[in-house]
């Protein structure tokens, strides 16, 4: 990976997007990084897109602005691509990792990637709601963005989860996002 990476996610409130880049920038900080996190909302309410950015660097970061052209997207919710161009300013080499039961091929053709563009897919809903029983794909989508980009080793991010998700919840529901983070990360499938 390049010195600096910028990732771009979107997803709906209420999904865990937000939380999903929080986390990954704990992970890589406690790895040593210099990292970015944050949100930008539009109408802030359950179901509303919403994109969420991570900049993850070996130097000091001094840019605090919207990732305009992202080296990964990240989209949480399938049904974004039909409403907003999760696309937009991607890069030749950009990689997108989507949330969806489709192969990556089709999920390509969607996007209208690139060859030289990479296209992933898992179903995160799917490995979230075996998990823990609730339709939340962030944790998966961490897997797979942790593996996909080798920014943090798996165990590592592990930690974090733990760490991030004992603060607000239950054993049982850490122990189901441990499971669907280590599922998204060993499912998410390339095109």
């Amino acid at each position: 990976m390049a010195e600096t990476v910028e990732i771009r996610w979107h997803g709906r409130g209420g999904q865990g997007t937000v939380t999903a880049a929080k986390v990954l920038a704990d992970a890589c900080l406690s790895g040593g990084r210099y990292v970015q996190a944050f949100p930008e909302y539009g109408p802030e309410r359950a179901g509303a897109p919403l994109r969420a950015y991570n900049r993850v660097s070996s130097k000091e970061l001094r840019m605090h602005c919207p990732v305009l052209n992202p080296d990964i997207v990240a989209v949480a919710d399938a049904t974004l691509l039909d409403s907003i161009n999760t696309a937009e300013g991607a890069k030749d080499n950009t990689i997108f990792i989507v949330n969806t039961s489709k192969d990556p091929k089709e999920v390509r053709e969607k996007l209208k990637a690139v060859q030289s563009q990479k296209v992933f897919s898992l179903d995160a809903t799917k490995i979230a709601i075996e998990c823990f029983g609730r339709a939340l794909p962030n944790s998966p989508m961490l897997g797979a963005v942790c593996k996909i980009t080798g920014l943090i080793p798996l165990e590592h991010l592990l930690e974090d989860v733990k760490k991030s998700f004992g603060k607000k919840f239950s054993q049982k529901i850490i122990d189901g996002n441990l499971a669907a983070t280590k599922r998204g990360y060993e499912e998410v499938k390339e095109g």
